[in-house]
């Protein structure tokens, strides 16, 4: 049996999604728990890779555990008592063996959050970008501006931080992307068919030169179309970042 699943974890305390050897990861302990549920190794394969300190609201996973025999309603309960408090497996379903939670993705949301205020929140702290310069409601505008001019099917060369592994196509397309503020806390959020590594992030840094006035709107289709990495703005911290849903 094969089953589909919905997982969401506080990125904190965990050194990304995938297994890496002797360190704590989402993967690794979800395969832990799994094994402690079916006596017996089990295959998890994730929707994407996300960076240490990357949360996710609802991160997308397939679950091969052979002959398993738990019903998939009471997967989420009897998975439950062997997790960490950072990790939830919340949501399953039985799918196709063909069915893979990487490939079949038709677009992925994503948020990050940025505290915008002189006194530091620390019951935001490791879940927002603490950002204490002013960032005005014209500011905000401007943002908003300069986040027209990425949607569409775009080369985001330039949006990608060294290190990605085998990337040979780098056209990505944005359906939407928004700046709002709510009580000091400012949401960008994203959605695509796909993201490059720390796309999300160097266009939230970007977004923040905006802001600051240290890039204008107008600058934004130049910039994409040099495919010059230096030209984007900063990679904005791993922190803010959740991956906030995934579609199929």
């Amino acid at each position: 049996m094969k089953y589909f699943a919905k997982v969401k974890y506080l990125g904190t305390g965990f050194h990304g999604f995938q297994v890496q050897p002797g360190l704590r990861t989402v993967q690794g302990e979800l395969c832990s728990a799994l094994r402690s549920v079916f006596g017996a190794e089990c295959r998890v394969t994730g929707c994407s890779r996300t960076d240490a300190g990357v949360h996710a609201n609802e991160f997308c996973i397939t679950v091969d555990c052979g002959s398993a025999t738990v019903p998939p309603e009471k997967l989420p309960v009897a998975v439950s008592r062997f997790l960490p408090n950072d990790l939830s497996l919340f949501y399953a379903e039985t799918c196709s063996e063909n069915f893979h939670p990487r490939y079949d993705v038709v677009s992925k949301e994503y948020v990050y959050h940025i505290a915008n205020s002189r006194i530091y929140d620390p019951f935001l702290y490791g879940r927002a970008w603490f950002f204490p310069r002013p960032i005005t409601d014209i500011a905000i505008s401007e943002m908003n501006r300069a986040a027209s001019y990425f949607l569409g099917k775009h080369d985001f060369f330039g949006f990608m931080s060294e290190g990605a592994d085998n990337v040979t196509d780098t056209v990505r397309t944005i359906y939407h992307l928004s700046v709002e503020r709510s009580v000091g806390l400012i949401t960008v959020r994203v959605r695509g068919d796909g993201f490059l590594y720390n796309m999300v992030r160097i266009i939230v840094g970007t977004l923040i030169d905006v802001a600051m006035g240290k890039l204008s709107p107008q600058d934004i289709p130049g910039i994409i179309s040099s495919r010059d990495r230096s030209r984007a703005g900063m990679t904005a911290p791993a922190e803010g970042l959740y991956l906030n849903k995934v579609n199929y």
